[in-house]
């Protein structure tokens, strides 16, 4: 691995002091929701250690731009496209991550057509190697697959065993994939993942002193978000999340209450930094224009200023004859239209995401 220049000093990494590396200890000390049992703690004690100190795979430069990027998002100036593959697995190619970032520019260039406005580029790429899963074994009594930086899909007792040492393999791996993503993208396509495998975030980390007071930033990615099943307001991950300076998503279902979304919304962006929090729904198309309105009329009042995307995928699943998890196209092609006439309605910026 190599490190990376870093044209403006005042870019420069800073360590973690002590004061914020309490605070991570006391933000990862809280229920954590998705985590592996590694069969060897000490042997994930020392992957983690070793991944404290290899290279980012982001820079502070990159994360700025699009904090900015989004800021212009959120005050209705541009468009945010989010997209990829719902996880990245060890065996994709070169070719695979190629294809995945022309149809991300194809759509990029529609929407541009579409709306008049610069669409913001973040693929789901370099790091979205984790999966959150309903149940913790399979219907043939393993356990259940947690991608491949937790274990393998192969169908045995030792390649479902988590393995710490995939971590390393995935930091490799989403290294190599963002040296792609600067070749291909021009600087203009920053990459995200699902901020679930907590071994794997903590690490990585420097200071970022540009904001109101010092915070954490993550060197894994531009942008993080916090999914469904981990939004925990006591938990860890919404914990890690507030001592962060990158920009932050956050899943939001049917059962999140407009209360509810303000809660998230001051905790996870305290400081009013417009575009430093989304708010991605998904809520399924039957739900979308019943459940939605109250939540945007609430958070809309609270005087922050969110960016609202919306996920069309994973609230619409459904389980084929095979056994597999699918969606119908109508399902969410109707999820869509019912989250921009929300907005339209309450003069809100919508945004859009999609998933493979």
């Amino acid at each position: 691995m190599r490190r990376l220049p870093y044209k403006d000093p005042a870019h420069v990494p800073r360590p973690v002091d002590r004061l914020l590396a309490r605070r991570m200890t006391e933000a990862l000390a809280r229920p954590a929701a998705q985590q592996p049992c590694w069969p060897d703690q000490e042997q994930a004690s020392a992957v983690t250690e070793k991944l404290h100190h290899a290279d980012p795979i982001v820079t502070p430069e990159e994360t700025a731009l699009l904090s900015d990027r989004l800021a212009a998002v959120a005050g209705g100036e541009a468009f945010l496209l989010q997209g990829g593959d719902c996880a990245e697995t060890f065996a994709d190619t070169e070719s695979h991550l190629r294809a995945n970032l022309r149809v991300l520019q194809w759509m990029a260039a529609v929407l541009t057509d579409l709306t008049g406005l610069p669409v913001v580029k973040v693929a789901r790429m370099a790091g979205q190697y984790a999966k959150p899963r309903s149940n913790s074994v399979d219907a043939q009594g393993l356990p259940v697959y947690r991608g491949d930086i937790v274990n393998s899909a192969a169908p045995t007792l030792a390649a479902r065993t988590p393995d710490p040492n995939r971590m390393l393999q995935a930091h490799a791996n989403a290294t190599s994939a963002m040296d792609l993503v600067r070749e291909v993208g021009a600087g203009e396509v920053h990459v995200s993942h699902e901020m679930l495998l907590l071994d794997y975030e903590r690490t990585a980390l420097w200071v970022d002193t540009d904001g109101p007071e010092p915070r954490l930033a993550s060197g894994l990615a531009h942008f993080l978000w916090i999914g469904d099943r981990t939004r925990q307001l006591d938990g860890a991950h919404i914990a890690l999340a507030e001592l962060l300076s990158n920009p932050i998503g956050l899943k939001i279902g049917p059962d999140v209450t407009p209360e509810l979304a303000v809660e998230y919304v001051r905790r996870l962006d305290p400081d009013c930094v417009p575009g430093r929090l989304t708010l991605v729904s998904r809520m399924g198309h039957t739900l979308v224009r019943d459940v939605l309105p109250p939540i945007v009329e609430k958070v809309n009042a609270s005087g922050h200023e969110v960016i609202w995307q919306c996920d069309p995928m994973h609230g619409n699943t459904r389980m084929s004859g095979n056994g597999y998890k699918t969606r119908h196209v109508d399902h969410v092609l109707d999820e869509l239209a019912g989250f921009v006439e929300v907005h339209r309605r309450s003069a809100a910026t919508p945004a859009a995401s999609t998933s493979r």
